[in-house]
């Protein structure tokens, strides 16, 4: 089912020629990385991964991978390194507080050629609503490649709010990586 706004206030200007729809990654690639070290040693469930990758699921995405893998800063910048290309998109969760094993953004930084920090900017300010502590959060989001790296919280409810509150700007992300540049006079993409 499409939704249209027709006639939008003018906060939503840049929304009224967007259909949002369940299905919007219909024919895109994805990978979960969960990155946490107790659930790599096995002594705690990874939710976090599983329920982004079924989340993206519903959104029409085909995930290739969901993995598991310490805090590591070096192996960490290896496997994002080595899994960006296999995929339009890559999404990790964890490794984003303030504690000294917490090292993804340095991680998805060391693979990133170009920054979007306007993702996790509206990621922060939309899970402001909920705590406190979204400002806390270290999460970004770049491009590796032709590839969107974008880190999610550990939490997993932190983690879905978090892709819910940006899912609907993926898809014309992920066009323009692709190369779909080109735009009608009425100011939508071909």
């Amino acid at each position: 089912m499409f939704h249209f706004l027709t006639n939008p206030p003018p906060f939503l200007h840049a929304y009224r020629v967007y259909a949002y729809t369940m299905s919007t990654l219909a024919g895109r690639t994805a990978i979960v990385i969960t990155v946490s070290d107790r659930s790599h040693a096995g002594q705690q469930p990874d939710l976090s991964g599983p329920n982004v990758a079924a989340l993206l699921t519903a959104a029409g995405a085909q995930v290739l991978d969901v993995l598991v893998v310490p805090d590591d800063l070096e192996p960490l910048a290896d496997t994002l390194r080595s899994t960006a290309p296999r995929a339009s998109l890559l999404i990790t969760t964890g490794g984003t507080g303030l504690s000294p094993r917490d090292n993804t953004p340095e991680a998805t930084l060391r693979i990133c050629q170009r920054l979007v920090p306007g993702i996790p900017e509206l990621i922060r300010q939309d899970g402001l609503r909920d705590t406190p502590f979204a400002a806390l959060g270290r999460g970004i989001c770049g491009v590796c490649g032709s590839t969107l790296v974008l880190n999610l919280p550990g939490n997993p409810t932190g983690a879905t709010t978090s892709l819910n509150a940006v899912l609907h700007l993926l898809p014309h992300a992920l066009d323009l990586l692709a190369g779909q540049t080109q735009h009608d006079p009425t100011g939508t993409l071909k």
